[in-house]
């Protein structure tokens, strides 16, 4: 086949792939989770379900393919943040404030019974590493300059400032958020 005709037919591939993952989860939104069905999927998008099985077997999987986008993509947006700021600090603070935020987010628009299906242990181990790595760094800097405590290992304040930032899913504002963030930063701070 011409390139161009397969160029097409991937990009038709990606688009479709792109509808499903969005659709199902406007659905699963609506309607919950456990009362979405592949035919209603195949119905909202305007295809065949024989099509929409050569994508997926099943809504979970449709699920876990959106989660993961997602994952992906604030994962990439905390490393935007964290290059836009300046010293360690600074970009500590930016990423924490971000994460707060996304937390707040991810909390606020997903019902119970989706949000614990989506974050099983084996869904979030990778990304979980990543975003501790990247923190875990930033406060390696940190301590180098001086701008940290370093009587407790970068890994140690990793697994802490992940811990607290958490908290903020449950916080009624970003004011809230921003508050926690300071708090988590002044015990990072190095003992005067």
């Amino acid at each position: 086949m011409p390139r161009l005709w397969n160029e097409t037919i991937e990009a038709h591939r990606r688009d479709v792939r792109d509808a499903i993952l969005h659709h199902t989860s406007a659905l699963v939104s609506e309607h919950g989770l456990r009362s979405v069905t592949m035919s209603q999927i195949a119905e909202r998008i305007g295809i065949g379900r024989a099509t929409l099985y050569k994508y997926f077997p099943d809504v979970e999987s449709i699920l876990l393919a959106w989660h993961e986008r997602q994952v992906t993509a604030h994962l990439e947006h905390l490393a935007r943040v964290r290059d836009q700021a300046g010293d360690a600090e600074a970009r500590l603070h930016a990423v924490l404030e971000a994460y707060a935020h996304i937390t707040q987010q991810s909390r606020g628009h997903g019902e119970s019974a989706r949000m614990a299906f989506l974050h099983r242990d084996e869904q979030l181990t990778r990304p979980q590493r990543r975003l501790h790595d990247l923190i875990r760094d930033l406060l390696a800097e940190g301590v180098r300059t001086g701008a940290f405590r370093e009587d407790v290992a970068p890994e140690e304040l990793a697994a802490y400032c992940l811990h607290a930032v958490a908290a903020a899913g449950d916080l009624p504002s970003q004011d809230a958020a921003h508050r926690l963030v300071t708090v988590i930063l002044a015990g990072l701070r190095p003992a005067t």
